[in-house]
């Protein structure tokens, strides 16, 4: 019983560390990998709260960094549109920042609007496969050629999503983006779109 009981606990310092810190020291790190210049229009799907969307537009100071979301309290509690801006109004960013209403499996955007796109934890909310992989290819689609695709997801998700566009790295992102331990590890789908 005291086994079961540590391990219960364990789990949720990790998920808590993870929900809390993790996940934003990695999105930063990813965000620094991807060498923005600064100037890109950058799209973020399910962005909720805004934690990837608003670290993505500090790194946009003449780019725009744009959030789709259908809003639902299920996934994720608070998760409204003037929640988001109200969090980029105060990490000072909200000049460079919008949310938009929308379902990701048919995004209201043109081919080729974006250089990056970016998702955290939301395309396997999608309940079918096939919606989950149409999320993908309409991430392909306003993706601009040689623009960025970098969708973190837990590891059986992330590579089928990679075998469904048939390209792509996988990378997983470590203990800091755990929830609960190595069993719900996230992993890194990096992409760039071909010309």
């Amino acid at each position: 019983m005291v086994t079961a009981g540590t391990v219960l606990m364990a789990h949720n310092v990790i998920y808590l560390h993870t929900t809390l810190h993790g996940k934003l020291r990695i999105w930063r790190r990813e965000l620094d990998r991807a060498d923005l210049k600064g100037n890109e229009q950058l799209l973020d799907l399910g962005c909720g709260r805004g934690a990837v969307l608003i670290e993505a537009a500090r790194r946009l100071p003449t780019g725009h960094a744009v959030g789709v979301d259908l809003w639902s309290g299920k996934d994720q509690s608070g998760n409204r549109p003037e929640v988001t801006l109200a969090n980029a109004a105060a990490a000072g960013v909200a000049d460079r920042v919008e949310v938009h209403t929308a379902d990701m499996t048919a995004l209201p955007f043109a081919d080729g609007s974006f250089d990056v796109v970016t998702s955290a934890l939301a395309i396997h909310n999608i309940p079918s496969p096939e919606a989950r992989y149409r999320a993908v290819d309409e991430a392909m689609r306003v993706l601009r050629p040689g623009g960025q695709l970098l969708i973190a997801d837990f590891w059986p998700m992330a590579r089928k999503y990679a075998a469904h566009i048939g390209q792509g790295t996988l990378r997983g992102l470590g203990p800091g983006y755990w929830y609960g331990g190595p069993w719900l590890s996230v992993t890194l789908l990096h992409a760039v779109k071909e010309p």
